[in-house]
């Protein structure tokens, strides 16, 4: 089945990359600034011990940064559709900035738990916005999936660099580390003041009538959005995703060593990743972005999953350099379309509601996934790759649109079609074939 978006008539994706608005630079400018200097999340373990705690102590501080970032995104969301994008960028930057400074004046295990717990929310808390604003500044499918995908690239780039950056400082000096990472955030919080300006905010995405019959109050909900089985399924499926592909960095390290290779060898391959989204992440975006975004989602998800999985059965650097090709891949073709796929499904005034969530999906797998999968190791290693495998599986079936009986009609959307109660439209009379989700007619 040819999985075309039907009535498609836009520009060549490099073209609408060119075309794109400069609120999409400058918001990836900022991004790219900020990623540089995000040293904490990578340093702040060896910080820790060096500074005399356990490993068991600095995994509680790091487990205080993960239920941060949780938090932040869904307050990040709120901020976004109540307070702007702009600002809400603003208070990221500076709120970051300021606490990240006071780290290495710190004493105490309890305090740096309680400081970087809220450096993890406070960190969090423009990605809806930035998002959002994103989503702001276009208006079709291509634009959404163009806008993304530099904003991917600049983060990624951003990720490369900073890793450098932030091994040179702290072998001179963590204080220095900490700093620079501060000086980052509060410039990326500078250039949303002083660049940035909030877009007059429309219909988003099909989605953009389905709050026509709430009272004001609701529309800015997070209830009625849960109410959206279709945002309620694509959470479900980012949580799975997100433990599949986690396990890069838990299950992935224990079998190359457990293979009699080093840790050097790890880090190539886990460089060969990096070097291949950097590298491929936008070409494939182009080649992918007039496809549905369901199926898009699906084919990623199924190749990240068996790509992780099939690394039980590789024991040498050929055939797990060609295994992280394959959940490379998986990866690109997913991160590719995710946000703007939720874009299009998203209300009018409730898109940074939406990305919220989606941040706070995404940082629940990425947080309590490594935890699942050394536990999982320990009990069996090939346990660990079937259940990978499976879950793989289970995370792809949940891209594709639901088969649930229709429910009784509500509103009509933009097009005139029926909408569900959730946004979903039937389908008209006499057509065969399975409903699309709004993302498959309006976004990516």
């Amino acid at each position: 089945m040819s999985t075309e978006q039907p009535g498609v008539s836009d520009p060549p994706f490099r073209e609408t990359v060119r075309e794109l608005p400069a609120r999409v630079w400058i918001v990836s400018l900022g991004i790219l600034v900020n990623r540089c200097g995000n040293f904490l999340p990578v340093f702040i373990v060896l910080y820790l011990t060096s500074q005399g705690y356990s490993p068991g102590a600095a995994g509680l501080v790091l487990g205080s940064a993960g239920l941060g970032n949780v938090l932040g995104s869904a307050l990040g969301g709120y901020l976004a559709d109540q307070l702007g994008r702009r600002w809400t960028i603003a208070l990221s930057g500076g709120t970051t900035a300021a606490l990240t400074a006071v780290i290495p004046m710190l004493d105490t295990l309890a305090l740096n738990i309680i400081v970087v717990g809220l450096v993890g929310a406070a960190s969090q808390l423009y990605r809806p916005a930035a998002a959002a604003l994103l989503t702001d500044s276009v208006t079709t499918n291509q634009q959404r999936v163009a806008a993304f995908a530099v904003f991917r690239f600049a983060m990624n780039l951003g990720a490369a660099a900073g890793g450098f950056l932030g091994g040179w400082l702290a072998a001179n000096s963590y204080t220095e580390l900490f700093l620079g990472n501060a000086a980052a955030c509060l410039l990326f919080g500078v250039i949303a003041v002083l660049l940035l300006r909030d877009v007059p905010r429309g219909g988003s995405g099909e989605g953009a009538a389905d709050t026509s019959g709430a009272t004001k109050q609701e529309q800015g909900s997070y209830r009625l959005a849960l109410a959206d089985r279709r945002l309620r399924r694509f959470l479900l499926m980012t949580v799975i995703a997100e433990l599949v592909y986690i396990q890069s960095t838990v299950g992935l390290p224990l079998h190359v060593t457990a293979s009699g290779l080093s840790e050097a060898d790890f880090g190539l391959l886990i460089g060969l990743n990096g070097l291949l989204v950097l590298v491929c992440e936008l070409p494939i975006a182009g080649l992918v972005v007039k496809r549905r975004a369901a199926y898009v989602l699906a084919w990623g998800n199924l190749a990240t999953g068996v790509g992780l999985a099939l690394t039980g059965f590789a024991t040498d650097m050929i055939w797990l350099a060609a295994t992280v090709v394959l959940w490379s891949l998986g990866e690109m073709m997913y991160s590719s379309v995710a946000n703007a796929h939720l874009a299009g499904l998203s209300p009018s005034g409730m898109v940074g509601r939406y990305q919220g969530l989606y941040g706070a999906a995404f940082t629940l797998g990425t947080g309590v996934g490594p935890l699942i999968g050394a536990a999982i190791y320990a009990y069996n290693e090939w346990a660990l790759w079937a259940a990978i495998g499976v879950a793989g599986v289970i995370s792809a079936q949940l891209c594709l649109p639901s088969r649930r009986a229709p429910a009784p009609v509500s509103a009509e959307g933009d097009d005139g079609e029926p909408r569900q109660p959730d946004g979903e439209s039937r389908q008209p009379s006499g057509k065969a074939g399975k409903p699309v989700s709004g993302a498959d007619e309006a976004s990516a």
